[in-house]
């Protein structure tokens, strides 16, 4: 697939970088902060040579969404996608960013991956088979890859700065950050999936399990940061065909893993490439997610 309209590393000389991670890349603007979504695929931790096509976009487009969608839940980060609205410096590199990019508000980010789960999967899946509970929360015997838990549970992480996540459990974040902290990231997580996982199902997708970054405000209100609710961030899948008992098809870059497995690559770098099929397949799969859960193609 052609790999000229894909956005790998931007330029932008005159902003100040503040970080890249695999997939953003995010510049200081005093009091907020603009936030690039790259076309970046990571795979096992590492950057693929391939970007993915309209991938920033549609990570970028869902997030707006999602962020106007919960706004009577909870607060966010988020001020504007609107690139004409962002300041001076921002503006000129208009063609590079429009549709990619976000003007958010700086925040002091809580150390813990918010990580909510309401169907069996991932490494969820691999924790309840050795040990038959998650992060430490036991669950019932006999259940199948992919089923249904009796209700949502909270299962944080670490954020890694090199390598995996790992769970924690929920008496390690009370222990770091404190008791009423702690329960009131478990309380705004589960509230703001259920929510989303309602709106989804609507929509013929099923909420498997996702991750919430939060921060604090100057004042120390606690509002949802980073992208939200995207491919990158949940697994998502169709409702039609749900069957529990294995895993299931979805819309994120699973189907890049699958591959990388099928050709037996050790996960270490250099990467290989990706084949432009398994390129174009995967922009298909993030397209369709945008498309169902906003009722509109991201390009009409």
């Amino acid at each position: 697939m052609d790999q000229k309209n894909v956005l790998l590393k931007p330029e932008l000389p005159s902003l100040k970088l503040l970080g890249r991670g695999k997939v953003r890349e995010n510049y200081d603007l005093g009091d907020h902060m603009l936030m690039v979504a790259t076309d970046r695929l990571s795979a096992f931790d590492v950057v693929l040579p391939q970007g993915i096509p309209d991938k920033g976009a549609v990570l970028t487009g869902l997030s707006v969404f999602w962020f106007g969608l919960l706004r009577d839940v909870v607060g966010t980060h988020f001020v504007t996608a609107d690139v004409a609205k962002m300041p001076g410096d921002v503006q000129k590199y208009a063609s590079v960013l429009r549709g990619r990019s976000m003007l958010v508000r700086k925040l002091a980010i809580v150390p813990f991956e918010c990580v909510v789960r309401g169907y069996l999967a991932g490494s969820g899946w691999s924790d309840y088979t050795r040990t038959g509970s998650i992060s430490g929360i036991r669950l019932p015997a006999g259940l199948r890859e992919s089923d249904k838990l009796p209700e949502p549970v909270f299962t944080p992480s670490t954020k890694a700065t090199v390598g995996h996540d790992e769970n924690v459990t929920f008496e390690t974040v009370k222990e770091n950050l404190g008791a009423e902290m702690a329960t009131r990231l478990r309380d705004l997580s589960l509230k703001v999936y259920l929510k989303a996982a309602d709106y989804a199902r609507s929509r013929g997708i099923i909420l498997c399990d996702t991750k919430f970054e939060w921060g604090q405000t100057p004042k120390g209100e606690l509002v949802l940061a980073d992208e939200v609710l995207t491919p990158d961030s949940s697994r998502f899948w169709p409702v039609d065909g749900y069957a529990p008992g294995k895993a299931q098809p979805s819309f994120d870059k699973q189907f890049v893993r699958d591959y990388l497995i099928s050709i037996k690559w050790n996960k270490q770098p250099p990467p290989p490439d990706l084949p432009a099929e398994i390129v174009a397949k995967t922009s298909e799969r993030y397209l369709e997610a945008y498309k169902r859960l906003t009722g509109k193609a991201l390009k009409d």
